[in-house]
């Protein structure tokens, strides 16, 4: 009798077996394009922030030149004009540019989309499997 169940226990167990080692595998990949989907983001903000700033700084030395340059040229004439227009078109320009960061705050795709999606996937396998 104890031949009979044997079989059964060994079967039972390496069954058990496979699955928990299934287990293990599914977490370990969907932990591994977690941690891909992590670098990547770090890497891209790190990357706009550099790039942000230095464009920046090119930005602000050539219009603060520019602006000298232009109050220096019509400090006879139209002083109060050209300050007062370039102070508009600066405030016109600051407030277009600060929509157009909160847009692209609003719309830039979620973190961790492709770790979601892999994990629905797998929710939707095992799920028709029963």
């Amino acid at each position: 009798m104890s031949r009979d169940t044997q079989p059964e226990t060994q079967g039972l167990l390496a069954s058990l077996t496979a699955f928990a080692t299934t287990l293990l595998a599914i977490a370990h990949t969907r932990l591994d394009l977690l941690s891909n989907d992590l670098d990547e983001e770090r890497e891209q903000v790190f990357t706009q922030m550099v790039l942000t700033l230095v464009a920046l700084f090119c930005f602000g030395v050539g219009v603060v030149l520019a602006l000298i340059l232009l109050v220096v040229t019509f400090w006879d004439t139209h002083r109060l004009l050209v300050l007062g227009g370039l102070s508009g078109c600066f405030v016109t320009l600051g407030v277009l540019v600060w929509a157009f960061a909160l847009h692209k705050a609003k719309t830039r795709p979620r973190l961790f989309a492709a770790s979601l999606s892999e994990l629905s996937k797998d929710r939707q396998q095992v799920s028709s499997r029963r």
